[in-house]
């Protein structure tokens, strides 16, 4: 049975960023820190959107940001996942990582006008490396209520590997440099020369 379920939008803002040394929702890549940047990219395609946070991080939020704040019931990406789906549970979720500095809104157009609602989800992939990136991805319903149960039966904690092993509709952007994952330095310096900026040492 297809899903009906309306699309809100999640900035995954929680982790610690041990790899980057600081905040990566905090980084600037577009005039304000990217948390922000990708808040106002989902607000443009769903029809609510949210971040995910911890509670420590809470008092620093913009007042015009709406939040979620992660249960630390999960393990990883999925605790803000999970609980922005305990919070919304009829609900599917176009949720982004803050670590996409070349994300823009022409590929989250393309990705919500491609959306499958019958399948678990709609995920960017690489054609090069076809898997599904499950934080650049919309999330359905039931693949969240199916996510629960993997990790209450301790099939595992990684949301990859749960969408490789179900019914997935995989959608390759038409400029693949938006999938570009900024965890370290080097890869802040890569996302920079690609947005044709540089950094001094």
């Amino acid at each position: 049975m297809t899903s009906t379920a309306k699309l809100y939008g999640l900035v995954l803002s929680g982790g610690k960023s041990t790899r980057m040394g600081t905040d990566k929702g905090l980084i600037t890549y577009h005039d304000s820190p990217q948390r922000d940047h990708l808040y106002r990219l989902l607000q443009q395609v769903c029809e609510a959107t949210y971040i995910s946070v911890r509670s420590d991080q809470l008092p620093d939020l913009p007042k015009t940001m709406t939040s979620i704040t992660d249960s630390d019931r999960y393990k990883g990406p999925y605790n803000g996942l999970l609980s922005a789906h305990e919070a919304f549970p009829d609900v599917a979720w176009l949720v982004l990582a803050c670590d996409l500095p070349l994300m823009d809104v022409e590929a989250l157009e393309q990705l919500v006008s491609e959306r499958d609602d019958s399948k678990m989800a709609t995920a960017f992939a690489q054609r090069e490396d076809p898997l599904p990136e499950p934080l650049c991805a919309i999330w359905e319903p039931n693949a969240l209520r199916a996510s629960m149960d993997y990790l209450e039966t301790g099939q595992g904690s990684c949301p990859r590997k749960f969408l490789i092993h179900n019914d997935v509709k995989l959608v390759f952007p038409k400029n693949e440099n938006v999938l570009l994952n900024a965890n370290s330095k080097e890869d802040y310096n890569a996302a920079l020369s690609k947005m044709g900026g540089s950094i001094s040492s």
